[in-house]
């Protein structure tokens, strides 16, 4: 089971659950009774170190619940094996799916965890053949197994890319199938998109302008919404976090942050809703 961890220094999530699903989400849970907005995707839609993600920010200017299923390192695969969690932003008026790397999907030469998609679990016959001999028995996340392989074999690194990227788009087209018809795709990193993504960095890893335009006719909108330099300065001083984690709240937007995604996303689900 997932936990959403706590310590001193550590926000309050109000941890929930959702029908069936085994996923834990940030809460309080909302009242889906009534219309509501879903909001899907990783530590960043989840607010970890946040006091108010940009999904409570869009809920109290839209004067409707917006369930945030959010989760911390999720990615695509993370809905597509939670039929329960699926079923509940299949019934939203709108769906906001955030961009994540095509690192942390199960695919032709790797597995990860159902719900902890940056743990990687196992290599596939078809990796141990293009690098035999690698030994990969001290690797557990994704990222690590990555820079492993770079390291071993660029050109046939090259190749896992490849693999990942086809995946990335055949998963993305698989979870957009399930969710509404009114769907918006929300890019949050640093940048906007570049135009070639064959590196890790900078995130969301391996995701280019490219893979976004073919899943264009797929979405109803797409929303860049990289931080602005202000945002960027503010991060150290408007999140809350052990100090322990400190590394892991530099890569996340902070509360500046998500006050300007939400500025973003308010216009774009008041034109659909």
């Amino acid at each position: 089971m997932m936990t959403i961890p706590a310590g001193a220094g550590a926000l309050d999530y109000f941890p929930c659950r959702y029908g069936a699903s085994r996923a834990v989400f940030r809460g309080p849970a909302r009242d889906l009774s009534q219309p509501y907005v879903a909001m899907l995707g990783g530590s960043s839609t989840f607010g970890k170190y946040v006091a108010r993600p940009f999904s409570n920010l869009v809920e109290t200017a839209l004067g409707r619940p917006v369930a945030n299923l959010g989760a911390l390192n999720a990615g695509p695969d993370f809905y597509l094996h939670d039929p329960a969690a699926l079923d509940v932003a299949a019934g939203a008026e709108v769906a906001v799916v955030q961009v994540t790397g095509a690192e942390a999907l199960s695919n032709p030469w790797y597995s990860v965890h159902a719900r902890r998609n940056d743990r990687f679990l196992a290599a596939t016959p078809a990796l141990q053949a293009l690098f035999p001999g690698i030994d990969l028995t001290e690797i557990h996340f994704t990222r690590h197994l990555l820079q492993v392989l770079e390291r071993s074999d660029r050109q046939a690194h090259a190749q896992v890319v490849s693999g990942l990227k086809q995946t990335w788009l055949a998963r993305m087209r698989l979870l957009l199938a399930r969710l509404p018809r009114r769907r918006l795709l929300l890019w949050l990193a640093d940048a906007p998109p570049p135009d070639r993504a064959e590196t890790l960095d900078p995130a969301p890893p391996f995701i280019d302008r490219p893979m976004l335009e073919a899943l264009r006719t797929e979405v109803s909108e797409m929303i860049i919404a990289p931080p602005s330099p202000r945002a960027r300065a503010m991060a150290a001083l408007d999140m809350c976090y052990p100090e322990t984690e400190a590394a892991q709240a530099a890569c996340l937007p902070g509360a500046v942050a998500h006050a300007e995604i939400a500025q973003k996303l308010i216009p774009a689900l008041e034109r659909l809703l």
